[in-house]
């Protein structure tokens, strides 16, 4: 039997039982993949992280990220709320100010920036992939039945479209806040619609927001693979960002700051920063960052 240390942390958020939750493993050395797997199956979070060893001595760490049911090759809140973890642990090196880290992800090598205020970390902020667009789905009727929604509900100015920046969701814009919070996944029609040509991650957002400050109103569902929902989606939050700059839904001249409001309708809202920066058409840079709130640790016995 082996004594993991594990930590647990509230990842885009603030205070306690808001954002999404997190268990990271910061010793992994030596785990199995199917010991990984059944660790993540025990903690039941939509993620949990396991710290090994960077492949490449250049890089800080390498971090696996495990559903309760499958290996990621990369996501948002684990990857912001690992590095929260690492700079707390004292894992990284802690600048005055500002520390640059690279983790070894399954979509290659991730750029991590950790603020600090009187020595301890207060914001973590991943570079992402740029952005692939398409395909799109065409059938506004479908897409609103998907999520119990009428056909009107569907904003019909944008595109339902997938978004990749380095995992795919289906973007489905919607005409205002009332629609969002209407949205019930149907997982036998978002299943059945999406095939093996679409996502079947789909992510609502309408321009219409609860909280002064945010952008954007945000619900990320994928009940095909065991997820309901999603209280705070740092993989979909990137694209999201991308969506938002190359339909002119927000200004990027060249940089655009935008905030996600998310899990508001699950009792755990989420805030999440999304940087863009453009040069002419083309996007040149994606990141995603946040707040985190330090819940526990303990240890599991393996």
């Amino acid at each position: 039997m082996r004594r993991l240390h594990y930590h647990r942390v509230d990842v885009f958020t603030d205070r306690a039982f808001g954002g999404n939750p997190l268990a990271v493993c910061t010793n992994g050395r030596g785990l199995n993949v199917e010991t990984m797997q059944a660790i993540a199956k025990e903690f039941n979070l939509s993620e949990t992280t396991f710290v090994l060893p960077p492949d490449d001595t250049a890089h800080d760490w390498r971090v696996r990220i495990f559903t309760p049911g499958s290996e990621l090759p990369m996501a948002g809140h684990p990857t912001v709320g690992t590095s929260f973890v690492l700079a707390r642990e004292h894992l990284i090196r802690r600048d005055e100010d500002v520390t640059n880290i690279v983790l070894e992800e399954g979509v290659g090598p991730v750029p991590v920036r950790v603020e600090f205020k009187d020595g301890e970390p207060v914001f973590a902020e991943m570079t992402q992939p740029l952005p692939r667009f398409g395909p799109r789905m065409t059938d506004a009727r479908a897409a609103a039945e998907m999520l119990s929604l009428d056909a009107s509900d569907i904003d019909a100015e944008l595109p339902v479209e997938v978004v990749s920046c380095g995992v795919p969701f289906l973007f489905v814009p919607v005409r205002s806040l009332d629609a969002a919070r209407r949205a019930r996944p149907r997982a036998e029609l978002i299943e059945r619609v999406a095939g093996d040509r679409l996502p079947p991650e789909v992510f609502v957002f309408a321009r219409e927001v609860e909280h002064e400050g945010s952008t954007v109103h945000s619900r990320m569902f994928a009940p095909t693979l065991g997820i309901t929902e999603d209280p705070a989606t740092g993989g979909a939050s990137g694209p999201l960002g991308c969506y938002l700059v190359r339909y002119g839904l927000v200004a990027c001249d060249p940089a655009a700051e935008i905030v996600s409001e998310q899990g508001i309708e699950m009792g755990r809202p989420s805030f999440i920063r999304i940087r863009i920066e453009r040069s002419g058409d083309q996007i040149t840079a994606v990141r995603v960052g946040g707040q985190c709130h330090f819940m526990g640790e303990g240890f599991i016995e393996v």
